[in-house]
């Protein structure tokens, strides 16, 4: 930050008068003295050590022999005696002798100003104090005391002082740190914690480290032309977008998109999270607000990226008997003024990122602040492919890899997860000793990622393990025999995470979902819970995930999608009830949604249930299977219930490319034939020049 302070200093601009100051050589540099808090409390510390050593209640002492000792006792100019048991002793002098012993007058020696001697001994000391008090010569005290370690003395009277001390130069400095203070502590917690990345940095982002997001990569070039060449827009009158917000779920590649347009642009970039403007103190955040565009300003042209920008542009509370944040509402508010202030030529491009848009406040969302939604969806088969080969480069793989079937195995996974499905196949390989990481190794960190680490050691009972082959197997079979549900990957009942068993599917990825769809998925759900009631005769507490995804299926199919019989065509779906307070329907059509929610899901198990009845032997056979072997894949499905007559979604992709690629091949082999055909052709007629152009001069002759 102070890097960033310096140059902001520098590119500051000034006025002519300091301008040629500047630039006069005979002239000095002056220097500006800024408060620094340390200095103060550094001054404070000084002052009190002074005051506890060098005023004026400190008493005077002076060394004397044990004879002059006595005889400032005989003649009584002694009240106090102290003994230590080093034989030291220090004599407390009266006020109206100082001047006999000290030569000094009494307002100069302190109030209690004391002699120091040695005696001979303690018990000669006490005889001789017994003596002079006997004779009336010494009418005082005496005291006997164990001789102090002065030096853990003093340091227990300074110790407190300086941990104070210290902790309010280590408060400071974390105030300044953490506050966006730079050298100044609190009186800088306004300041903008924006961090800038210059655009000679040497790790940049460029478009080709981003793999899929074509459209939205297509949606931000257009930014990044601007900031190379506004001029070829400005010409025709054109106005680039004030700012474009990145929406999409987490780890699609917001943020790593928006540092692809910070590298490809090569301007500023202001890097910050939306917490950075929140703060403790109020006022905080708009001054933040204020101090980064400021920033921003001085360095046109340039982009501003707010990450996770809905911890700031949450939308104002209109609900007065809750209350409100009036610290965000008025960064919120500052925000908004800001960005709606500046002239739309004057290079400031605002770059925002969240994954919750639908609690972002609408006058954040209008045109002229951000007049962009670039939705950065989950990467499709295709663009899972690209990633893939992204992050596979620095990783060495097997030959016989092959990336489209990691594509295809991993429907529903975002950027990050399959760069952490690389890492964990590294891992995976390096563990078990190996060369190179194998395709195994990757299908055992999907595993890995999705159902948790695999747990050969848990104990489980034949009868336990019985129960679970026939609950998968349940699974297994109807969503083979099912037309729209999920294909199967493989199933297992070797224990992973909390899972006492578990079935691998290749979800379809639909771009839309038809209730037939639906229904054939909550049956194959059904399908653990009916093979239980079937063939062990009674169930169990391993469905109750299945009952909880297939219960919220039913009531989104019946509530929001009007997918129901008595209540088609409706959606009960109330957007501005952020807390569900409120339920848009009455208590009659709840009691509906319930009563068709029950006769959709008995409805669905019962169609497996008689499904199940009818593979009876073919579902015996794969429950046997999958004790013996505790894994099965598609291939032993496929053997014991044949091939299933209906392609798969991402099977019609991938053959749809297959066919692409091949005629593109074939296009791309005809153009070269066709060019070496023509190459021949031309060098023939280069070979036989004289031939063709005597050929019309003959006739041209005769006519002559």
């Amino acid at each position: 930050m102070s890097d960033n302070y310096d140059n902001r200093e520098k590119n500051r601009p000034q006025m002519p008068e300091q301008d040629n100051r500047q630039n006069d050589p005979n002239d000095k540099k002056t220097y500006r003295f800024r408060f620094n808090l340390n200095l103060l409390y550094l001054l404070i510390g000084m002052l009190l050590l002074g005051l506890m050593f060098f005023n004026d209640d400190n008493s005077t002492q002076r060394e004397i022999t044990y004879g002059e000792f006595q005889q400032y006792v005989r003649n009584g100019y002694v009240n106090r005696v102290v003994g230590y048991d080093d034989n030291s002793v220090e004599a407390y002098i009266k006020q109206q002798y100082v001047p006999q012993v000290f030569k000094q007058d009494s307002t100069k020696v302190g109030k209690k100003p004391f002699v120091v001697t040695e005696a001979p001994s303690r018990q000669s000391l006490g005889e001789f104090i017994d003596q002079e008090t006997q004779q009336s010569h010494f009418d005082g005290t005496i005291q006997y005391k164990k001789r102090q370690n002065y030096f853990w003395a003093l340091f227990w009277q300074i110790m407190p002082l300086v941990f104070f001390i210290a902790f309010m130069i280590y408060l400071s400095r974390r105030m300044s740190g953490g506050m966006g203070g730079i050298g100044g502590g609190i009186f800088n917690v306004g300041k903008s914690k924006a961090q800038l990345f210059e655009n000679n940095g040497k790790e940049k982002v460029t478009f080709k480290d981003v793999a899929g997001l074509a459209e939205a990569k297509q949606e931000v070039e257009e930014i990044v032309e601007f900031l190379r060449d506004p001029k070829k827009y400005t010409d025709l009158g054109g106005k680039i977008p004030k700012g474009a917000l990145l929406v999409g779920p987490p780890g699609t590649g917001k943020t790593l998109l928006a540092k692809a347009v910070a590298g490809e642009a090569n301007v500023p970039f202001f890097s910050l999270s939306g917490s950075d403007f929140v703060e403790m103190f109020v006022g905080v955040g708009a001054s933040r607000v204020r101090d980064l565009f400021r920033q921003a300003k001085e360095k046109t042209p340039c982009i501003v990226f707010i990450d996770e920008i809905d911890a700031v542009g949450r939308a104002r509370s209109n609900r007065a008997a809750f209350g409100g944040n009036d610290e965000r509402e008025s960064t919120l508010n500052q925000l908004l003024t800001e960005m709606d202030g500046f002239g739309s030529n004057s290079g400031i491009i605002i770059l925002a990122a969240t994954n919750r848009v639908d609690v972002l406040d609408q006058a954040l969302l209008r045109a002229g602040r951000f007049d962009r939604q670039i939705h950065v969806d989950l990467p499709d088969l295709n663009e899972r492919k690209e990633i893939f080969g992204v992050h596979l480069r620095p990783i060495k793989v097997d030959e016989s890899l092959d990336i489209d079937l990691l594509a295809r195995q991993t429907p529903g996974f975002s950027g990050a997860d399959i760069a952490n499905v690389c890492n964990e196949a590294a891992l995976i390989a390096a563990r078990h000793g190996k060369n190179a990481v194998t395709k195994q190794d990757f299908l055992d960190a999907v595993d890995r990622i999705i159902g948790g680490l695999e747990k050969k050691n848990k104990i489980t009972t034949e009868e336990e393990r019985h129960s679970i082959a026939i609950h998968e197997a349940g699974h297994a079979a109807i969503s083979w025999l099912l037309e729209y549900a999920n294909p199967l990957i493989k199933v297992t009942i070797v224990p992973r995470g909390r899972a006492l068993g578990a079935a691998w599917y290749l979800p379809e990825e639909r771009q839309i979902t038809t209730k037939e769809q639906m229904l054939d998925e909550m049956c194959a759900t059904l399908g653990g819970r009916a093979a239980e009631e079937l063939f062990i005769g009674r169930i169990s507490s391993g469905a109750m995930n299945d009952l909880e995804r297939v219960t919220k299926q039913a009531y989104g199919m019946t509530a929001y999608m009007g997918m129901s019989e008595k209540l088609p065509n409706l959606c009960y779906y109330n957007a501005g009830d952020e807390f569900g307070f409120n339920k848009p329907y009455s208590e009659h059509t709840a009691e509906l949604i319930d009563n068709e929610v029950k006769r959709m899901i008995n409805e669905q198990y019962e169609r497996a249930k008689r499904i199940l009845t009818e593979n009876k032997e073919k579902h015996n056979q794969l429950a046997q299977r999958l004790v013996e072997r505790e894994v099965i894949f598609a291939e032993d499905v496929e053997e014991i219930f044949g091939p299933r007559p209906w392609v798969s979604r991402s099977e019609e992709i991938f053959n749809a490319n297959k066919i692409s690629n091949e005629m593109k091949q074939a296009d791309e082999a005809a153009r070269k034939r066709n060019a070496e055909a023509a190459e021949g052709k031309e060098s023939q007629t280069d070979a036989e020049p004289n031939v063709e152009a005597n050929q019309p001069e003959q006739p041209i002759k005769a006519k002559e």
